[in-house]
């Protein structure tokens, strides 16, 4: 087995999630390549001081282009705002250091596409940060899909919904101004991913965005709370996907439910250890939804624990993602979701935001 010197850009809430998950993915799945926490680099000295010694890092950086340049960061993972992405990205390929950004891409199309350009033309190991489609239950209704265990797809639906601005009382903050840091930026590019992963590419959009708390304690809202998003896939076959920062109630919605000919898959976030399948076959007084725990069965699972149903968590999904990451650096070949992927979810957000401003149906534009 061989070291790899990790920098992470960001010690913040993901950048605490890709530190614990660097510092354990070794340990869980055995890797080939094992992660050394070189550097972590944040908004100023205090800050980087303090992860690094939180996280256990060797060394802190007082901003990212030290961590990018430093010889003993060999992979870069960006878990800082959505507009220093490009940049960051951008100087660590330029020296063919493989990169993981969190999601979303970028701040805007254009950086995405260019992220995705230099990347493929650098021929550099990429990934895109989306987490929550890898948890054991939805690689293993991927797999449903991919044998055709419900039939033919007819329909698909999912929903991203969380209720952490559903309090119209809740303060002006960074969250409520800015196109990327509002629900379309933040949130959308989760269920969107998830639409693509399970249904494949998205052929046009007819979409309602909308801003229902424009005025907060301490200033003017500028970004949107949450969006419904009509499609039709490549495929032919028609779907909804809803997003919201306003659903109250609701803490991890991220939900789906899709119709075949043969059956229907559930699932729920909130109930992320089990998947929901409905199969049409045998005695009709007999069939209904029937609950599946995951366990050592499923994809992933039994690197954490050897107890059916005892389960996964969120963390965990960060470290599957953390050793996808490191796969690919060791193979030299793309694991997905790689940049290309990641524009592809902000090429269907795009399309969303046009729709809602003239109100017709649109097609997906692809580079």
């Amino acid at each position: 087995m061989a070291e790899i010197g990790i920098g992470i850009v960001g010690g913040g809430y993901m950048g605490k999630a890709h530190s614990v998950a660097m510092a354990s993915v070794g340990a869980v799945f055995d890797t080939a390549l094992r992660p050394r926490l070189e550097l972590i680099a944040a908004s100023n000295a205090t800050s980087a001081e303090r992860y690094r010694a939180a996280y256990g890092f060797r060394r802190a950086a007082t901003d990212w282009q030290a961590l990018v340049a430093d010889p003993g960061v060999e992979a870069v993972v960006i878990a800082s705002p959505q507009d220093s992405h490009r940049a960051i990205a951008e100087a660590a390929l330029a020296l063919g250091k493989p990169v993981l950004c969190e999601k979303p891409l970028a701040s805007t199309l254009q950086d995405a596409r260019a992220m995705v350009a230099m990347a493929e033309a650098a021929g550099v190991v990429n990934m895109i940060g989306f987490n929550y489609i890898r948890t054991p239950a939805s690689q293993f209704a991927r797999q449903l899909l991919s044998e055709g265990a419900i039939g033919r797809p007819t329909y698909f639906r999912c929903e991203h919904t969380e209720d952490f601005l559903a309090d119209p009382a809740i303060a002006f903050s960074w969250r409520c101004e800015g196109l990327a840091n509002g629900n379309m930026g933040d949130l959308a590019p989760h269920p969107i991913n998830a639409a693509l992963a399970l249904m494949g590419p998205i052929a046009s959009v007819m979409a309602d965005v909308e801003c229902v708390h424009e005025e907060r304690p301490g200033g003017r809202v500028s970004n949107d709370d949450h969006a419904q998003i009509m499609c039709r896939f490549n495929s032919g076959v028609m779907g909804h996907i809803y997003s919201s920062r306003i659903a109250t109630g609701r803490k991890m919605g991220y939900a789906y439910e899709i119709f075949g000919t043969k059956g229907a898959i559930r699932f729920d976030q909130e109930d992320q250890n089990a998947l929901w399948l409905y199969e049409a076959d045998g005695d009709e007084a007999r069939r209904g939804f029937r609950k599946i725990l995951t366990g050592p069965a499923h994809p992933d699972y039994k690197s954490f624990c050897l107890g059916p149903g005892h389960g996964t968590g969120y963390q965990d999904q960060i470290i599957i993602e953390a050793r996808d990451f490191l796969t690919a650096i060791e193979t030299g070949t793309a694991v997905w979701p790689t940049f290309r992927d990641g524009l592809a979810v902000a090429e269907v957000v795009d399309a969303a935001l046009t729709s809602s401003q003239t109100g017709r149906w649109t097609p997906v534009a692809s580079d």
